[in-house]
């Protein structure tokens, strides 16, 4: 039973659907209100804020719809990897901070580090899976 439920495409697609929901639903939060995704940019210093928040947004949403749709999953995971990496040493740069404020982004950015391990592990996974002839899934 439990190989049926983790082989069922119910399953695969809720699981992409929770691996990516920081993304998608920071994205939409920043779609819907964007003077906030402005600000957020100014407030780490990143600009220009606007296109910078725009990109940020398109990345967030197509990286998730892409991991989501299971078509093109290395890109999409690939783009999201990236960019989570990126915001570590820009929202969370813990070696510049001192105290439990220096501990909380410490454990944030480790955070993003596994959530990248993750998107590596759906690429893989979902590379995989494509490349069996058989449409029972098998990884080994």
């Amino acid at each position: 039973m439990i190989e049926k439920i983790r082989f069922s495409p119910v399953f695969a697609l809720a699981s992409r659907i929770l691996l990516t929901f920081i993304f998608w639903s920071s994205g939409l939060a920043k779609l819907f209100d964007f003077q906030a995704a402005v600000a957020e940019m100014e407030h780490f210093g990143v600009l220009p804020a606007a296109p910078m928040a725009m990109a940020v947004i398109f990345v967030q949403l197509t990286g998730s719809a892409l991991v989501i749709s299971g078509r093109h999953v290395w890109l999409g995971a690939g783009a999201l990897a990236a960019f989570t990496i990126m915001t570590i040493p820009i929202a969370h740069a813990f070696w510049q901070m001192t105290g439990e404020k220096a501990f909380m982004e410490m454990m944030f950015a480790f955070e993003h580090i596994t959530v990248v391990g993750g998107l590596m592990v759906v690429a893989t996974v979902a590379t995989a899976v494509k490349s069996v002839p058989s449409h029972q899934p098998s990884l080994g």
